[in-house]
């Protein structure tokens, strides 16, 4: 981009960029907006660029901007909601305190990136597990292949998103388990690849108890997750 914008183009282009990257909910958050606005206006080389590399967006999202990458274009995520959040956290203390006790792997959550090669993707779950054998990957900014376990948490603008290209997207990857947890219908789906590397629904629906293939011996109680306020992790008897 030449130097000489003036200010009035350089405004313009910046806008331009923001309308070919930024979902209609970004016009609801002036915040958000004005954020991508001083980032993007901070790496001016990446404006007006239909697509950039990896290592690319990996340098220009490396701030506070919650986002994946998909075959060189960039995805916004929504802000999440309270519930949401607090799944998460939840989830995240009780597979954390599991897997670290048992020194059976680790856990990651957004804004930790999983890049998978097959198909090209720079995806952020809400919480992934890397099993003890498979640290290698683990590199500062991303884990550089599939994790062995990817739960989302389904939010209304990602339940497409959730069920449809990541799903597929993690099958192909080989992603082990898939878990959806959809907290407005209170309902959970939890995937495990089958001897076809195709994702087999092992469990689903809004109560029963799921036990995990990739995590050896835990066990989740699928009523803890519509539980208000969440239960102490420690009353889980999983730690």
């Amino acid at each position: 981009m030449s130097e000489l914008l003036t200010a009035s183009q350089l405004s313009s282009a910046l806008e331009e960029q923001i309308a070919q990257i930024a979902p209609e909910w970004l016009a609801e958050r002036p915040d958000l907006h004005e954020r991508l606005v001083e980032v993007l206006a901070d790496h001016p080389h990446q404006l007006m660029r239909p697509t950039m590399s990896y290592e690319e967006f990996l340098a220009w999202a490396k701030h506070d901007i919650h986002a994946e990458w998909i075959e060189g274009k960039i995805l916004l995520m929504s802000p999440t909601s309270s519930r949401h959040q607090a799944i998460v956290v939840f989830l995240i203390t009780l597979l954390n305190l599991y897997v670290s006790t048992r020194n059976l792997g680790v856990i990651f959550t957004a804004p930790y990136q999983m890049r998978l090669h097959q198909p090209p993707r720079g995806r952020e779950p809400d919480v992934l597990f890397v099993a003890q054998a498979n640290l290698g990957q683990v590199t500062n900014q991303y884990l550089d292949g599939p994790a062995d376990l990817v739960v989302e948490v389904i939010s209304p603008e990602s339940s497409g998103r959730d069920r449809g290209d990541k799903f597929y997207e993690y099958e192909m990857a080989g992603v082990r388990e898939y878990w959806l947890v959809d907290p407005q219908r209170e309902q959970v789906e939890f995937y495990q690849l089958d001897n076809q590397g195709r994702y087999a629904l092992a469990l689903g629906g809004h109560t029963g108890e799921y036990r995990s293939v990739v995590i050896p011996g835990l066990a989740l109680d699928v009523a803890w997750l519509w539980q208000e306020p969440l239960p102490p992790v420690w009353a889980t008897g999983q730690g």
